[in-house]
């Protein structure tokens, strides 16, 4: 029973870490006012038939905080990519070169920032609902194991050590958010 009751836990934690990691690579999306390639890991391109994120089909890189050059592997997906970056409305000029694309990274205006950093704290709040669901669920699981015979003072113990589980990865998602608003904050 008790097996059982530790199996629960440990999905209950692999559950609220899916989320917790989901919000992180979430944000990692957002613009921030500098270089980063992780923003075209959304922006799709017809690659042969089959849409594909724009980091499979090419390189990028940045060469400095403001710039990031995009060079397609294929040079006949060069004007495919540049329509998909125009087409994601990013906040991006794309400029095509006949060999690469290069984007300069405009500085984020003062209302663009106040809108990112409630962008995210709503992602941050929905986490926050996905943990919490997964400590009801777990809770759930644990009562009806009381139920099939856990004694009840060690469902107690469980139901706070999911209690303490889920304040863990409360925090880190606060800690997530709190670094992204000041990375975003930060002229």
């Amino acid at each position: 029973m008790i097996e059982k009751a530790k199996a629960v836990i440990d999905a209950a934690r692999e559950k609220m870490q899916g989320a917790v990691t989901y919000l992180d690579e979430d944000l990692k999306t957002y613009r921030a006012g500098k270089a980063n390639p992780a923003i075209f890991n959304n922006v799709m391109v017809n690659y042969y038939g089959t849409m594909t994120p724009i980091p499979q089909v090419a390189s990028i890189s940045t060469p400095d905080a403001k710039t990031m050059l995009i060079q397609p592997w294929d040079r006949n997906l060069l004007h495919t990519v540049e329509k998909a970056i125009m087409d994601a409305n990013l906040g991006f000029t794309p400029q095509n070169n006949g060999e690469m694309i290069r984007i300069n990274v405009p500085a984020l205006t003062e209302e663009r920032r106040k809108e990112l950093v409630k962008k995210a704290r709503t992602a941050g709040e929905s986490t926050k609902v996905g943990v919490r669901n997964a400590r009801r669920d777990a809770i759930e699981s644990l009562k009806k194991l009381q139920k099939e015979g856990l004694p009840e003072d060690t469902e107690k113990d469980f139901e706070d050590e999911v209690q303490k589980l889920t304040d863990s990865f409360i925090k880190k998602v606060d800690e997530i958010l709190v670094a992204k608003e000041k990375e975003m904050m930060t002229v």
